[in-house]
């Protein structure tokens, strides 16, 4: 059973976590559900828009405004965080000033993990309109009312189409696309591998695919005047028509074995770039209409393990490696010509946003860099320790603020000029 509760100003409890700054008349202005909506910000590519960021910062590093704690799990933020608390996932609103609690909504879970230490969620929430939707780690999609969380529908998606749970749980994050909500699913004995729900009630609208699911979360872009909705799964990429779920094209993309499609799908004009670790290496080439282009697939100029390439100006910046082996660098790719322009030898493993000419890294092992966007050289300009523990979750940006997590710690720093 799922359930929400309201309260006063703080809050304690809860296994998934899904928290909406909801902000209230403050300076500097509050994050607004638009200003980080989805994983990787308003146009799932990691940019932020409107933002002006200082050059430099303090010697002990950025001024933290508040910090909180959380619960355990992978989930990045959208001005939402997605955690685990004891026997529960839930979703939380907070005072986006203070971090203060203004309702929760708890979802029951036991995962386990075989593999990985963390058994809290992976996927990103979603703010869309007035309602925010969220994935938990063993299948439970959700649909709630911003306004007080209260559950407008749900639906347990592994049980439903028979999906396994693979390495990790859930971890490919939903889209919206118009009215319907396109979700990674997995169910290859049902033929759902990727399931479309109408987002008003969370009936199914279309399912296709005999295939599991991956950690790569949906894109969708138009080119041409033809809407594509592309996505990794376990082993093959689809472009989907959103609105019928017709098959676009599809290209094998992944690998059989202890492996993972992470990193999300960057389309840069009308070409596709995919990336992965564990020896599958990129492939890049253009999109039609109704079909694929590859132009080049190599294993040797950006295979990153999970971290979503940045484009800036026909550029990539990504991380390349793994941060379980060896030690990883930050390259920037001219996919056009398939070659590395500079690479930062040793740089670590993380995330990667953009705002403001910059690039902001947010490493796993704590350490916040900021860093110009430069298509000549590796320009650091500002770096501090933020965390002491791992930090895998997707960082958001939104009015100067970035908000951070670890494995038990919320946040939010003020990054502004």
């Amino acid at each position: 059973m799922l359930r929400q509760t309201k309260r006063g100003a703080s809050f304690c409890g809860g296994l998934v976590v899904c928290v909406v700054l909801i902000g209230l008349p403050s300076t500097p202005p509050a994050l607004r559900a638009g200003d980080w909506p989805q994983i990787l910000g308003p146009h799932r590519n990691g940019e932020a828009e409107n933002e002006t960021l200082a050059d430099s910062w303090p010697g002990d590093g950025p001024k933290t405004i508040w910090q909180r704690p959380v619960g355990r799990g992978y989930a990045g933020l959208t001005g939402v965080l997605f955690h685990r608390i004891e026997e529960e996932e839930r979703v939380e609103a907070i005072d986006v000033a203070t971090g203060k609690e203004r309702w929760h909504f708890a979802i029951p879970t036991n995962y386990s993990s075989g593999i990985s230490p963390d058994d809290g969620p992976r996927c990103v929430p979603i703010i869309h309109g007035d309602q925010v939707v969220v994935f938990g780690v063993q299948g439970t999609l959700a649909c709630l009312r911003l306004t007080d969380g209260a559950k407008v529908w749900s639906q347990n998606t592994h049980s439903e189409f028979r999906a396994t749970e693979g390495y990790f749980g859930a971890g490919s994050s939903p889209i919206v696309e118009g009215d319907k909500v396109i979700v990674n699913v997995g169910g290859a004995k049902t033929e759902a591998g990727v399931v479309a729900f109408s987002l008003s009630a969370g009936k199914v609208l279309w399912k296709v695919g005999r295939e599991d699911a991956s950690y790569s979360s949906p894109v969708a872009v138009t080119i041409g005047g033809t809407r594509h909705l592309i996505v990794e799964t376990r082993l093959t990429t689809y472009s989907f028509d959103p609105e019928t779920g017709k098959i676009r094209f599809l290209l094998p993309f992944g690998q059989r074995g202890p492996t993972v499609n992470g990193a999300n799908p960057t389309v840069i004009g009308d070409h596709l770039f995919l990336t992965a670790s564990y020896g599958v290496g990129a492939v890049y080439g253009r999109i039609h209409d109704a079909s694929f282009d590859t132009l080049w697939a190599s294993d040797d100029v950006l295979s990153t393990q999970y971290a979503t390439c940045i484009a800036d100006r026909g550029l990539l910046y990504g991380i390349n490696g793994r941060d379980d082996v060896g030690r990883a660098s930050l390259r920037l790719i001219d996919p056009a010509n398939q070659k590395v322009v500079w690479e930062k030898a040793d740089f670590g493993y993380g995330t990667l946003l953009k705002a403001d000419g910059k690039l902001i890294a947010q490493k796993t092992d704590g350490g916040l860099v900021l860093i110009r966007c430069n298509p000549e050289r590796y320009v650091e300009l500002a770096s501090a320790s933020i965390f002491t523990g791992k930090t895998f979750a997707l960082p958001a940006l939104s009015n100067g603020r970035v908000y951070v997590r670890d494995e038990h710690t919320l946040k939010c720093l003020d990054l502004s000029r």
